[in-house]
């Protein structure tokens, strides 16, 4: 907590704006308060709506369980501020300390938290992605719209991508019995996170629950009827899929636009910052008043070679918005860097899937228990002869323990047997990723505590 002396004082008052009325941006709202502040807040968001949930709309919106409107987050403490809704931002003067708005106001600052997140990747032909029936899944009334849709009873769902997202409303569609297809352009679903070993199992569930499960090709166009809704999709494979519904799932785009002309180091990949969340400008020296927190922030994290990471997970958004507001508040020696290790959980097919780590960045698997038969395993993945990442089918009760062991750089493959290992032999083997990322070498980095007041990095020399 903040002291009572002049510095303190000083950083415990003026005006902070947050621009991204988020989960990150009230987490850190509510975090700001929560530490002390007590200047003027201010909340920017281009949506009509305060903060809600996203998760919720690709599982129980769609599954017709809950209404778009009743998914807002729920509210840790008062946060007293201003609200700006339903205009976005438009562009940053850091020299004047301003956030220009949309509607021609701008909004000076003393701290500016920018927490924007992303937005769904569009079909890239405009004109038959304003076709009737074509989707795509980010926001509130995107969820609620396609709900609307899926309500009619649809003929066929055409989902264009099986990623995460993808096939989380592949699998609620089918669980409300809709015929589905599913276009894939990698070798298995979740293949771009997971690899290929876990996205073969990802495809045998998708095709045992009905799904008409299409990899390897690309949808090449979507064709509309006479009144502008759209019939079918073209496949490069040179197939025909007929459909009433798409919903277009190609990953998502950074919301940095508007910090063009700005001098901060922010393009597609999200705004860079220090392991504190402080911005870098495109000089590479880091700002003392401009933070951000969330999806849209790239932070180097020590327990991952200090590569930048860009996070689309709900765990990250909410620590690194707590980093953010402390570091925002705290003089330099009490700053603290973002060290929460990378999680993420995911329903679909009636299989819970959780990771812990970054997974991508491994080269190696091994399954260290129960089997992929089974679809109820640990997979752990490996990279330079230390754990990286591990990921759970109905098994996640397991994970906290591979997390300690991703903390504590410990040897890949890791030593020791398991109970319920089908296999005592197992070997690891190749991840399966499709553009494995080669992180730079550097100083391994251990955690020295488990408590996230408690963490500081240790440094060991690199073999």
């Amino acid at each position: 907590m903040l002291g009572d002396g002049p510095l303190e004082r000083l950083r415990s008052e003026g005006r902070i704006v947050v621009v991204g009325a988020s989960l990150a941006g009230l987490r850190a709202a509510e975090a700001l308060r929560a530490e002390g502040f007590t200047g003027s807040l201010t909340m920017i968001g281009d949506e009509p709506h305060e903060p809600y949930d996203r998760p919720p709309l690709s599982k129980q919106v769609l599954l017709g369980k809950a209404a778009a409107e009743r998914t807002a987050l729920p509210r840790l403490r008062a946060v007293d501020a201003t609200w700006r809704l339903g205009v976005a931002a438009s562009g940053l003067d850091p020299a004047a300390r301003q956030v220009r708005l949309a509607d021609g106001d701008e909004v000076p600052y003393d701290r500016l938290l920018i927490a924007t997140g992303v937005r769904a990747r569009p079909w890239p032909h405009a004109a038959e992605g304003e076709l009737d029936g074509v989707f795509v899944l980010r926001g509130r009334d995107e969820s609620a719209a396609l709900a609307r849709r899926l309500d009619a009873g649809p003929g066929r769902v055409l989902v264009i991508g099986a990623g995460f997202t993808g096939s989380e409303i592949a699998s609620a569609c089918r669980e409300r019995g809709f015929p589905v297809t599913v276009v894939e352009r990698g070798a298995a679903p979740l293949v771009g996170a997971l690899g290929g070993v876990v996205g073969a199992v990802a495809a045998d569930m998708q095709r045992e629950h009905g799904v008409d499960l299409r990899c390897g090709v690309m949808v090449t166009a979507l064709e509309g009827d006479a009144s502008g809704r759209v019939r079918a999709a073209r496949l490069s494979d040179g197939s025909t899929v007929e459909t009433d519904v798409v919903i277009v799932s190609l990953g998502a785009t950074r919301n940095t636009e508007w910090l063009a002309g700005s001098g901060l180091g922010a393009g597609p990949r999200g705004i860079a910052c220090d392991a504190g969340c402080r911005a870098f400008d495109i000089r590479g020296i880091v700002t003392d008043d401009i933070y951000a927190a969330g999806d849209v922030a790239r932070c180097p994290h020590p327990l991952f070679g200090y590569q930048f990471l860009a996070l689309e997970h709900w765990g990250n958004a909410v620590a690194q918005a707590r980093i953010a507001a402390h570091n925002m508040l705290s003089d330099s020696t009490e700053r603290v860097p973002h060290m929460e290790v990378p999680s993420f959980w995911s329903a679909q097919f009636g299989v819970n899937i959780k990771s812990v780590g970054v997974p991508s960045m491994g080269t190696e698997i091994l399954i260290s228990q129960g089997s992929l038969e089974s679809r109820r395993f640990v997979g752990v993945y490996g990279y330079q002869g230390r754990v990286i990442g591990a990921v759970s089918f109905d098994h996640g009760r397991w994970l906290p323990f591979y997390q300690e062991l991703i903390e504590t750089t410990a040897p890949f493959p890791p030593p020791f047997a398991t109970v319920d290992r089908r296999s005592g032999g197992q070997r690891p083997v190749d991840a399966d990723f499709p553009d494995p990322s080669v992180p730079t070498h550097g100083p391994t980095v251990t955690l020295s505590g488990y408590s996230p007041a408690d963490r500081r990095p240790t440094f060991v020399p690199a073999h």
